[in-house]
């Protein structure tokens, strides 16, 4: 396991665990920080990590925001750790990571630091006669870790046996999965609230590495975290240069990232990353790029698994210049030297933009970022936030609920309806959030109409839609920004910076200031706004309704309402025209 020793504090959000009493430090702070040093070797900690830590400890959940690389896993192995070792807690900490090869690499990581066996993992790399032995481990209390996918959860029997384990921590990796704005792992991921509530509600960790405040408070609505500390921390990465290029014609545009591409190779003298959209186009730069006499490939989720590997494997082992991708290649990826992150089109949002030039530069040395930006290229973007449910299956399944008064099993459910496992859960998650479905133990629960819940179901895809169109144009935004990119960016994300950050285009080209107001700096720099309005306030919006202040770039505020998503306002209109009023 990688950490790094040392790092200054950086902005923050989220509120202190309670500490045993002011002005004394608490006696469990000395343990996590013996534990982070003596097993570890972890002798200073980065700035949030004890706070997490000392959170899990006291039995509150978490939900901690940090880059990779930045040591999340620390915080909840080292109170893991402590609640094994207490014996107060029998049952392992059970983490729920998405990819077999992240929970090798975590288990490795644990097992060398603290000793064989005292992480095990129930997956597909492991024979049966192992996963049988991972068990027994979690089962005898001689293992503090247990590592298990989500779509294992599935299962009622594997819920039942962890249940019995008396999970005292349940970490949930890679936790922006259980979001509206997750991905593959979306339908199994949205599970984990109502496991966690058959598990006796554990204190629960959900980790990420990117999620702005939208898919903060998404997190901790769908795993039910009860008063979580949020720690939001080093967002910043200075180190990497950000910069856009914009385009008219895509002839020119894909010849432009080829060249860039292929000048970055030789002068940065280190691998990089290009991400397209589509496929077909991830193939067709590898190939241009292997014309012009680089070491290429291509990576997508339509390629066998033994070449997505063979790709994987080449390149953490430095025998690529460039992979051209599609967002199929990141998820695991922890290459220090990565030089450049190259977007031939523009991503879903600023979100996963940051998640993916964020794999650049993590040795700290510098990196360059370039989003190749074509406008008419957003309409392919906002095609892909049409969210239609699927009302014909929706009826089927209504239907059979409907027809029952008691909770219907969902082995009773499946079968009845004809729809696999996946596809019930993908459902099943489409009416989740209708109020009108009630899933427990026993099993599923239709408590309205299904007429009414058809409906809700439908009115909830479009005010996703809607969202899901405000973050395509928070992208675009960012894009044909003037000021400070490093401030927009951090700004979205809640981070303040207090002046032009000196290594984006815009701020090397001369177009930002750096004679800002501390006012206008914390709102995300530009001018002065009213008090009543600063960054984070709740405001109203007579037709929107109920939102978020984000940040304000130059004369723009950017406003996150929970029905229709990010907007922009214009400062005049705010102030001329009362568009907004402080939430009371």
């Amino acid at each position: 396991m990688t950490q790094a020793t040392a790092d200054p504090p950086v902005g923050s959000s989220g509120t202190p665990a309670t500490p045993a009493s002011p002005g004394k430090p608490d006696p469990r702070d000395a343990g996590l920080r013996r534990i982070a040093a003596e097993t570890f070797g972890i002798g200073t900690l980065r700035a949030g990590q004890l706070e997490g830590m000392a959170a899990l400890a006291a039995g509150r959940d978490l939900l901690a925001v940090m880059p990779t690389s930045y040591g999340k896993s620390l915080i909840y192995q080292v109170p893991g750790l402590l609640l094994h070792r207490s014996g107060t807690r029998p049952g392992p900490t059970l983490v729920i990571s998405p990819l077999i090869s992240l929970q090798e690499d975590q288990l490795e990581g644990i097992n060398g630091a603290a000793g064989p066996g005292t992480a095990v993992a129930i997956n597909s790399a492991h024979t049966a006669a192992e996963q049988d032995r991972a068990w027994a481990a979690a089962e005898d209390g001689s293992a503090a870790f247990l590592f298990l996918a989500p779509e294992q959860l599935a299962k009622d029997s594997t819920v039942e046996r962890l249940a019995a384990l008396g999970i005292p921590l349940l970490v949930v990796d890679e936790a922006h999965c259980v979001t509206s704005w997750g991905h593959d792992f979306r339908p199994d991921y949205l599970r984990l609230g109502e496991v966690r509530g058959r598990l006796g509600n554990p204190t629960t960790a959900a980790l990420t590495a990117t999620a702005a405040a939208p898919v903060r408070e998404e997190i901790q609505r769908r795993l039910h975290l009860d008063r979580p500390l949020v720690l939001v921390r080093g967002f910043d990465r200075p180190n990497i240069s950000l910069a856009v290029v914009r385009h008219h014609e895509d002839k020119a545009k894909r010849r432009a990232v080829i060249a860039q591409a292929a000048a970055f190779v030789a002068e940065l003298r280190g691998p990089g990353l290009i991400y397209a959209a589509k496929r077909k186009d991830s193939e067709k730069y590898a190939a241009k790029l292997t014309r012009n006499g680089l070491r290429a490939a291509a990576y997508h989720a339509g390629m066998p698994a033994n070449e997505r590997t063979r790709v994987h494997e080449a390149f953490q082992a430095g025998t690529l210049d460039v992979v051209a991708a599609t967002t199929a290649f990141g998820m695991g990826i922890d290459k220090p030297d990565v030089r450049f992150v190259l977007h031939a089109d523009i991503p879903e949002s600023l979100d996963s933009y940051y998640q993916q030039f964020g794999r650049a530069g993590r040795d700290g040395q510098p990196a360059r970022a370039v989003l190749h930006y074509r406008s008419e290229d957003l309409g392919l973007r906002r095609f892909f936030t049409t969210h239609a449910p699927d009302q014909p299956s929706l009826r089927v399944l209504l239907a059979v609920l409907a027809a029952e008064d008691a909770p219907l099993p969902r082995v009773e459910l499946a079968a009845r309806t004809g729809f696999p496992g996946r596809r019930l859960t993908a459902l099943l998650n489409q009416l989740q959030d209708t109020g009108l479905l009630h899933s427990d133990d026993d099993g599923v629960l239709l408590t309205g109409s299904p007429e009414a819940a058809l409906a809700l179901a439908v009115d909830l895809a479009e005010t996703r839609g809607r969202v899901d169109r405000s973050r395509v144009e928070m992208i675009r935004a960012y894009a044909e920004t003037h000021h400070c990119r490093r401030q927009f960016l951090l700004g979205y994300f809640g981070e303040e910076l207090p002046g032009p950050c000196g290594n984006c285009d815009t701020c090397l080209a001369g177009e930002t200031s750096p004679a800002r107001t501390a006012k206008g700096a914390a709102n995300g720099g530009g001018e002065e706004w009213p008090d009543s309005f600063p960054a984070g306030s709740a405001v109203v919006h007579a037709e929107w309704g109920p939102g978020q202040v984000i940040q304000c770039d130059g004369d723009v505020l950017t406003v996150l309402f929970d029905s229709e998503g990010y907007k922009t306002l214009s400062r005049t209109a705010v102030l001329t025209r009362g568009l907004l009023k402080p939430a009371r």
